[in-house]
């Protein structure tokens, strides 16, 4: 009897040690094949730059390409802004839609989205760039071009943001991977700035001077203007329109091959793993998901606040073209001030990341956005000086580093907040990011339609040498007044917003024992069945 109750315990302990070895030799393969190479990780953040050079050339140039290239009204133009963005963000959780629902291939689920809609992403792309010949079409031209674009640019861009979950298994090889990313899409922004800027820059489309205007060359920055008669007293030619229209054509083509370039590469070096079968909640609708995240109040908080400081800085950066080239005169120079505002966001957000994790996210939000506060007063009060501009402008780079940092490093605490007070409700991550990009591009889409139009009632002179003194009171409000009140707004609703750094660590240490209590479930489950 002894001997046998020996033997049972020796194969039982000799069980237990395979199972235990077994087990660690599961794990370290899974661990093995979890791991991304440098060179897988550089592919997948290469994915993220198209967004951002397509964004930032749009969200700084086609205004002002509208107006003064494209010689559009001011209200079409704002039609044209307003739809276009409008427009952007209803595909965004329509996409997401389809996405979730269709089916695997054996290229993986995402990449056959992005590989089929770039061709014709940056062919949409290249004409809105392209001045047509049919002037009684140009309006509906650029509305179809601007909205097919922005549709198919969400096909790309919505599944290669899903994609950071079917690179690896490995949480930590994911955030690495992700931290590559938005690394990449910084230098992205100055990609697009300077591509755009510097090959448009060398061919500014010529004004016309209006009868009374007294303006020497000198006072236009050394501008080149048209030397064409149009009941008008007219400069000496120099660069003519059809040159211009030719610089954005040749920067806009420089664009699209990027776009390609960085398409081929992210196909190509990364490869997406099939989705590990496991529960998930049920489906929801549209409306489903906007009574989810409106239930949620941190979350409302949240993007309360960001939309009012994200609209400040969405003005800023879509009429500071014109205000560099109207107000402060710098025609030759605004492509410049540009790039020095993308570089200082650049450049400073290692500082706010530094920042945030040493004093919270909350003091870095209050401190980040007023940054650029005495900066925007500065450059409307001082006279026109292009050096006292270009401090200005690193320094307004420097809050726009802020602005792009933060509302993406305190969205997962909302999420995670989310989790800890719904723990049966999973998978729903995706649907408090495509909400929060459909909110602020609508927003933004408002914002942008409402400041061409106001130009317009400012009496805004298609391709004039000078504007009205109207149009430059208004160019100051858009580029001063109005983000100032709109950021005091946002900081205003951030007060009340109640995930503090006490509160996000509590969150972080419940949801790892969830996790733990999770896994340790499974492990039964397993030792069980292989008991069985």
């Amino acid at each position: 009897h002894t001997g046998g109750l020996l033997f049972n315990y020796v194969t039982s302990e000799g069980n237990l040690m395979h199972q235990i070895l077994f087990r660690g030799f599961i794990a370290k393969g899974r661990e093995q094949c979890g791991r991304l190479t440098i060179c897988n990780k550089l592919c997948y953040a290469v994915g993220g730059a198209p967004y951002q050079i397509t964004g930032c050339a749009l969200g700084f140039f086609l205004q002002i390409y509208l107006l003064d290239v494209a010689q559009l009204d001011p209200f079409y133009a704002s039609i044209i802004l307003f739809v276009g963005r409008a427009w952007d963000a209803v595909t965004d959780p329509i996409i997401g839609f389809m996405v979730s629902r269709s089916p695997w291939t054996r290229f993986g689920r995402m990449l056959p989205w992005i590989v089929f809609s770039t061709p014709l992403a940056v062919v949409s792309y290249f004409l809105i760039w392209y001045v047509p010949v049919i002037e009684d079409g140009k309006v509906i031209w650029y509305l179809v071009f601007y909205c097919l674009f922005q549709t198919l640019q969400t096909c790309f861009h919505v599944p290669y943001s899903a994609l950071t979950m079917f690179i690896s298994e490995d949480q930590k090889e994911r955030d690495s991977a992700t931290a590559y990313r938005m690394t990449v899409e910084v230098l992205g922004t100055v990609i697009g700035t300077a591509v755009q800027g510097q090959i448009v820059g060398m061919a500014n489309p010529p004004c016309i001077l209006a009868p009374g205007d007294n303006v020497t060359t000198e006072g236009l920055n050394s501008s080149l203007l048209l030397g064409q008669e149009v009941n008008t007293t007219v400069i000496s030619p120099g660069i003519t329109l059809d040159q211009t229209k030719t610089a954005y054509m040749i920067a806009s083509g420089a664009i699209c091959s990027i776009y390609i370039l960085c398409a081929v590469v992210l196909f190509f070096g990364v490869k997406e793993k099939k989705e590990s079968p496991r529960p998930r909640s049920e489906l929801m609708s549209f409306w489903q998901g906007i009574g989810l995240v409106m239930g949620h109040r941190p979350y409302v908080k949240l993007v309360m606040g960001f939309l009012f400081t994200s609209l400040a800085f969405m003005l800023l950066e879509g009429n500071f073209a014109l205000f560099c080239c109207y107000t402060l005169g710098f025609r030759n120079d605004f492509q410049n001030i540009l790039l020095v505002i993308m570089l200082a966001a650049m450049l400073t957000i290692p500082f706010w990341q530094w920042f945030l994790t040493k004093f919270g996210k909350k003091n870095a939000v209050y401190i980040g956005t007023s940054s650029v506060i005495p900066f925007m007063i500065l450059v409307v009060c001082v006279k026109s000086n292009l050096i006292i501009t270009y401090m200005v402008s690193f320094a307004a780079g420097v809050g726009v580093a802020a602005a792009f940092l933060l509302p993406w490093s305190m969205l997962p605490d909302v999420v995670d907040d989310f989790q800890v007070q719904n723990p049966d409700s999973k998978g729903h991550e995706a649907i408090f990011y495509s909400f929060y990009v459909f909110f602020t591009k609508f927003a933004s889409g408002i914002s942008l339609g409402i400041s061409t139009l106001s130009l317009d009632f400012a009496g805004y002179i298609t391709r004039g040498c000078t504007q009205p003194e109207n149009v430059d009171i208004t160019l100051k409000v858009l580029v001063s007044a109005a983000p100032i009140g709109l950021i005091l707004i946002g900081l205003v609703l951030f007060r009340s917003y109640p995930i503090d750094e006490e509160r996000r660590q509590g969150n972080r240490k419940l949801l790892q024992e969830q996790r733990e209590n999770e896994a340790d479930s499974e492990t039964d489950s397993t030792e069980l069945t292989n008991m069985v």
